[in-house]
Order: C-alpha cells, then sequence, then structure tokens
C-alpha cells in the first residue's frame, strides 16, 4: 500500500508537469476527471424513483449543487416504472453513476459478480460517511461486503388512518381489533357517513402494493410471519401459513361486500390517496406518516375532515405485532459499467459525505428554513402548504444518506398534532417489531427467480381476493412456485440459517 501511493504521487507530479507544457492542447478529460478540474465542476448522474406526477422544481438541486461543488443529472423516474426501467438499463449496460436498486434478484448476483464496487474500505476515509449505523449497513451487505449506502428508515411506520369525523357520527371508537376494523368499515360504507343521503362511500382505500399498501400490515395483525417464518423446525414463505390465508379471507369479504375500492389490484398510490381526500373512502392502511397529506389536501375538498392514527389493532388470535424493514430505504450503489475508477467512486464517495452534513441534510430533507419550515425548539415545522412541499421537497427526499442520529438534521415537530401522534406510534411500534428472519441469509434461487417466483404468489393473493381462484386454485399456484423453483429456495435459506446459528 505505501510503495502503491509513492507512485501515486509521482504520477500526480508527472501528470501535472506534462499538463502545464500541453496547456494549449486540447481538453481531453473525462466528465470526472481524476487530474486538472479546472473550474468544470465533477458531474453526477444519479437515478432514483418519482413518488409523485410530476418532475421536481430544480431549485433545491441548484442549491445543493451550489453547496456541495457538483453538477447533478438527476434521472427521475415514475415509481411505478421504476423496476423496469433499472432492468432495461441494468440489461442494456447503461447504469447511471449511482443507482438506486434493490439488493435482491439479479442485482445481488451482478454485484457477487463484480459488477458493483465494493465501498466498505473507503467509508473511514469519511467523516461522515464512517458515522452510518453498523446494524444497519450489515443489512446492506453481501457476503460480509458492503456495496450500498442507505437512506435511514423507522422500523415499522404502518398503521391506520380514518375519518375520525365520520367514526364519531356514527358512534364508532377507535378499532383496537379487526373485528372492530371491520365494523368501521361496513359502517363507513353502508351507513351514510357523510351525511349526505347517498351511497356513495366505501370504508377502504387501498392500492397495488401487496407490501406498502394494506394487505401485509393486515397480514401482521391477524399474525402473519414478515416474509418467512419457522414451521416445523425450519424455515416456510409466509403464504404457507394458515394466518396468510385468514388475511386473504378477510380482504375477500371486503371485497365482496364492497367494503373497498373493487379495482384496488390495479390502484395506484395517487389514485388511492385521493379517495381520503375527495371524501370517498374513509379508511387508509399504509405508513401513517400519509396522515399529513391526506389531511392537507383533504380538507380543502371537506372542511369537516378530521383523520386519526392507531397501530395496535390485534389479529383473531390476541396480540399485536406489526412487520418491519431491515431500517434502510433506497440503497445506493455505484455500477463499475459507469464509475471507471477508484478515484471517480471516491469523487462520487466525497458528494454523498457533504449531503450527511447537518446544514445540507437538512436542506435535502426539509428545504429551505424560512421557506419549506421553521426550527421551534431544535425541531423541524415544515410550513402549511403541502403542495409546495410535495413538489419542491419530498422528491429531493429519497436522496438522504442516514438518518438524523447519523447525518444530524433536524427531527420533525409537526403543528398538526395527528402527525406527531403518528411519529409516536412509529416509536410505539417498535416494541412489538416482526422481523424478516432471512434478511441476513442467502438463497442463489432468490438471488436468481425471486422476482418471478414472488409475481406467481403476488398474482395468487390477488385472484384469490377477487374471487377468481378458491382455496385449491391457490394451492395450485403454491405447488407452481414450489416446482418452479421455490423448493430450491426453501431449501437454501434453510441451509444459509443452520450456517449462520
Amino acid at each position: 500500500m505505501v510503495h502503491r501511493r509513492r507512485l501515486s504521487f509521482i504520477g500526480f507530479i508527472l501528470l501535472s508537469s506534462l499538463l502545464v507544457l500541453s496547456a494549449c492542447s486540447d481538453d481531453t478529460t473525462s466528465k470526472k476527471q481524476n487530474g486538472d478540474k479546472g473550474n468544470k465542476p465533477v458531474e453526477i448522474t444519479i437515478m432514483t424513483p418519482l413518488h409523485s406526477a410530476e418532475t421536481p422544481d430544480p431549485k433545491l438541486e441548484e442549491l445543493i449543487e451550489e453547496k456541495t461543488g457538483v453538477q447533478l443529472n438527476i434521472q427521475w423516474i415514475p415509481a411505478n416504472n421504476y423496476v423496469d426501467k433499472m432492468n432495461s438499463a441494468f440489461a442494456t449496460e447503461n447504469l447511471p453513476d449511482v443507482a438506486n436498486i434493490s439488493m435482491e434478484g439479479p442485482f445481488k448476483q451482478a454485484i457477487r459478480d463484480g459488477q458493483f464496487w465494493e465501498i466498505g474500505p473507503f467509508l473511514d476515509e469519511f467523516e461522515n460517511l464512517s458515522k452510518l449505523k453498523d446494524d444497519v449497513l450489515e443489512n446492506t451487505m453481501v457476503d460480509g461486503k458492503l456495496y450500498a449506502l442507505y437512506q435511514g428508515r423507522p422500523l415499522a411506520r404502518q398503521g391506520l388512518i380514518y375519518r375520525k369525523d365520520w367514526a364519531d357520527k356514527l358512534g364508532i371508537s377507535t378499532p383496537t381489533n379487526v373485528d372492530e376494523l371491520y365494523e368501521m368499515l361496513r359502517a363507513f360504507t353502508e351507513d351514510d357517513p357523510d351525511g349526505n343521503g347517498k351511497d356513495d362511500t366505501i370504508g377502504l382505500a387501498d392500492r397495488e402494493d401487496l407490501n406498502f399498501g394494506a394487505f401485509k400490515t393486515m397480514s401482521s395483525w391477524f399474525g402473519t410471519p414478515n416474509e418467512w417464518g419457522m414451521k416445523d423446525g425450519e424455515l416456510q414463505p409466509a403464504f404457507t401459513f394458515p394466518e396468510y390465508k385468514q388475511t386473504m379471507d378477510f380482504m375477500k369479504e371486503l371485497h365482496q361486500k364492497g367494503y373497498i375500492n373493487q379495482d384496488f389490484p390495479i390502484t395506484s398510490k395517487t389514485d388511492q390517496q385521493a379517495m381520503i381526500k375527495n371524501g370517498t373512502a374513509g379508511a387508509y392502511i399504509g405508513c401513517m406518516c400519509d396522515v399529513q397529506g391526506l389531511f392537507t389536501d383533504g380538507v380543502q375538498l371537506n372542511p369537516n375532515m378530521v383523520l386519526d392514527v392507531q397501530n395496535k389493532i390485534e389479529g383473531p388470535h390476541g396480540g399485536f405485532a406489526i412487520w418491519s424493514i431491515p431500517g434502510f430505504n433506497h440503497p445506493y450503489l455505484f455500477p463499475k459499467s459507469s464509475v471507471k475508477t477508484e478515484e471517480e467512486l471516491k469523487q462520487i464517495l466525497g458528494f454523498f459525505d457533504k449531503l450527511m452534513d447537518p446544514e445540507i441534510a437538512n436542506l435535502l430533507f426539509w428545504g429551505i428554513e424560512g421557506e419549506h419550515y421553521e426550527v421551534v425548539d431544535g425541531k423541524a415545522i415544515p410550513n402549511d402548504d403541502q403542495t409546495k412541499i410535495n413538489t419542491e421537497i419530498i422528491p429531493y427526499q429519497t436522496l438522504e444518506v442516514g438518518e438524523p442520529e447519523t447525518n444530524g438534521r433536524f427531527e420533525g415537530n409537526f403543528d398538526y398534532e395527528t402527525r406527531e401522534k403518528a411519529e409516536q406510534l412509529f416509536k410505539d411500534n417498535e416494541n412489538y417489531l416482526m422481523k424478516d428472519p432471512t434478511v441476513a441469509l442467502d438463497s442463489e434461487t432468490f438471488n436468481k427467480d425471486g422476482e418471478r417466483l414472488t409475481t406467481i404468489m403476488k398474482d395468487a393473493t390477488y385472484n384469490y381476493i377477487l374471487g377468481d381462484i378458491d382455496e385449491a386454485g391457490f394451492e395450485d399456484q403454491i405447488k407452481k412456485w414450489k416446482e418452479q423453483g421455490g423448493d430450491n429456495m426453501v431449501k437454501e435459506f434453510n441451509a444459509s440459517y443452520k450456517q449462520a446459528q
């Protein structure tokens, strides 16, 4: 290592001399210049999902460029098309410098094949990146090596958001178990909660997302394991557990009775939220953080709207548990097809290190103080213009690295009491976490065919709820899943589990 550094230094001196002698020659430096950069900033291309309808205002991007000294090219891809776009870019070797990708499936194998940079050996060179949480970093590792930077996330933000004004009008208390939840959804559909004398409301608004929509959270309430669970001494997928079928039966009845939007398997998140905002639906199961946007927009259309949140809903067997994520979201990896040299990689890591400076971390997450938020008692309070927040700030939050404990940004303190209540319920959820036992385990079949096999059971779940297949038909799909690689996945995860013990 010492000799390499000496040679690099000598090479730098020689290169600098040659540049002086050839000052009038053509500029042939690449976009990520390793020698004389002149006044041209480093260019970094980032592909990231966009969860809003329009590309965000560039104001924040320009400020970030000014403060970090880089030129950004952010490729905003609509979230519902993001996986397909990323797969296409990967297949054509047209990935950006920084790719927000899954650590599973074909990408995990590509990581093993050396197509992405290992960054673990470099983090200690950066003051801020070296502060990232070891336990979260470990959850992103592949074969004990670190390839990704992460955005920290509370472990479980899922729960119920509901129209409290409707519930109060109908004499319904906050539901504490699935039976009470069912009765609320029935009443919101059948008992004219908005008092207009019309049959124009439904209980639950849901969307095409088994994980972050209603299904997986309700499945936790019924006691279904988080993706995988122990059965007869070995790991088995969640859909083989009776609680999974109980959840499907619950949602099937909601669908049959008209207590949920009939087209939920093809409903976007935007359209799902619109049903709450415009007064069509009275309940929403997902991230309780969404209550802010639902209320801010909804109260403009329905001035009497009152929303509340609830996390603890017990299943038919009693007790409460909630599925959790591994503590991160939006992992960013660095493809060798675009980032050609270690020096280029370090320039990009240096940019992300700057994003963890508290000043820039606050800019990235909260926006401009005095314009987008105020600081009161050491916490950020967003302004009341949710549209401005949605279009100018929220899309950029996917670029955050770390979390308040590591990047020093402000925690939120929300004027809207129900949003502040949601923050407290996130923390309460951490007392009842149900973790995915396979996060740190490995399966070659999962890496290779996990997405295809997941689609089989996703479609089977929807088709069962919609009544297109019966229990026997669902069992046939499980058999198909097993025959097309699922059995191998079970064996491999269990072998990895035993090895880890």
